[in-house]
């Protein structure tokens, strides 16, 4: 019986298909679960506050309605999103919520399944291992209605698009993330990687000037110009007091440093020390490594981010820590990961603790930091399995 389940396990079929249950029994108690309040706001609205956001934004889209203004009688918060975005919405926007709700969640976990599941993991264990320590981090991101999890499979199957050479395709899912969330771009270094780039920038543009122009097929020249006008604006003014579960709230709360700017800047030197080891750049286990430093990297570095962006982060220490080969100090790293970026957001962790501790010194974005350290560490030091054998130190 154990040798049978075992191999249902490693079928990816029966895998989805246990997703698929998961996620309409997530959608199901989002739906009835009645309403509830956000922040300090004493308006309730449904426990799909998220979805409702993406939903309507496509009827303010064709309504000619400003996109990025506050609709408090619809829903909580603004929407921070492309118009292109709010058009794509269109087929979710017709369906009634329930309906469109599990089609909306469903799009997300199979999205992120198959591009997970593609990955070259060196056996089928290794797989399902690396597939199971998200689960509890992606039902998280379920119960929130989020986009996150569609972002985090088409960055993967960008970089799996980018290793079969078609260029196209790659580009193509950046540039929907960059549609979705603006810190898509990030993904846009993977081209690093590979040749062709004059080809891959042509690409890229085009993608983009399809995108930029496609509301255009339900709304005026005019009011699209004024949509991204809107948008550029809620950006820019888009620097709250909030430091979020970020590597700013970190050393906000911890140490008292208040300086994101400078932050970010610091992120992105880090980021950008792998490229001094362009050698290894046709190895996939680095090229593996830097993709786990981007799925961290948007998160860590946002100073927006919340505990249901973290799907993004943890699908990446699932990468980094599963595509090579076992470590102790690996390990130690892994299990904090899971005890604080995944679990203590849960009830597992006792309330007086949660209010007390985990939320206010952002404990979920501390193993995430301390990962992306050593990720960094392990690129600019990184040696090949050749270089090893060879005595190269």
């Amino acid at each position: 019986m154990h040798n049978k389940f075992y191999q249902l396990l490693q079928k990816h079929l029966f895998i989805a298909l246990l997703l698929g249950i998961i996620t309409t029994g997530i959608t199901a108690q989002s739906y009835f679960s009645g309403v509830k309040t956000f922040g300090t706001d004493t308006v309730a609205y449904t426990h799909y506050n998220n979805y409702v956001i993406f939903k309507q934004s496509f009827f303010h889209l064709i309504e000619q309605k400003d996109l990025y203004k506050l609709y408090p009688e619809e829903h909580w918060d603004l929407y921070k999103y492309s118009p292109s975005f709010s058009l794509l919405m269109a087929p979710f926007a017709a369906l009634p919520d329930l309906v469109g709700l599990l089609f909306w969640n469903l799009l997300n976990v199979m999205i992120l399944f198959f591009a997970l599941w593609k990955l070259p993991f060196v056996t089928p264990k290794i797989r399902l291992l690396a597939l199971g320590f998200i689960i509890i981090e992606l039902i998280t991101s379920l119960q929130n209605s989020q986009s996150n999890a569609l972002i985090t499979g088409l960055i993967i199957f960008a970089f799996l698009f980018l290793e079969k050479r078609n260029i196209g395709l790659a580009s193509l899912f950046i540039v929907l993330t960059v549609f979705i969330k603006i810190f898509g771009l990030v993904a846009f270094s993977l081209f690093l990687f590979y040749p062709d780039k004059i080809k891959s920038a042509l690409y890229t543009l085009s993608w983009i000037l399809l995108f930029a122009v496609l509301p255009l097929l339900v709304t005026p020249l005019s009011q699209l110009i004024f949509q991204y006008q809107s948008w550029l604006h809620l950006l820019q003014n888009d620097h709250s007091a909030s430091f979020g579960l970020s590597v700013a709230g970190w050393l906000q709360t911890w140490f008292g440093v208040d300086a994101k700017n400078l932050i970010v800047i610091i992120g992105v030197i880090l980021f950008c020390l792998p490229f001094i080891n362009y050698k290894y750049f046709n190895e996939l286990k680095f090229k593996l490594f830097f993709l786990s430093s981007i799925l961290i990297w948007i998160i860590i570095f946002n100073h927006k981010a919340e505990s249901a962006t973290f799907i993004i982060a943890v699908s990446g220490i699932s990468i980094w820590f599963f595509s090579q080969k076992f470590k102790t100090e690996n390990l130690i790293f892994l299990l904090l990961a899971f005890v604080f970026t995944i679990l203590s957001p849960t009830d597992l962790f006792p309330k007086s603790v949660r209010v007390n501790f985990v939320v206010p010194y952002v404990l979920k974005a501390v193993p995430c930091i301390l990962i992306w350290v050593k990720i960094i560490f392990d690129l600019v030091f990184y040696k090949s399995e050749h270089d090893l054998k060879e005595g190269i130190v």
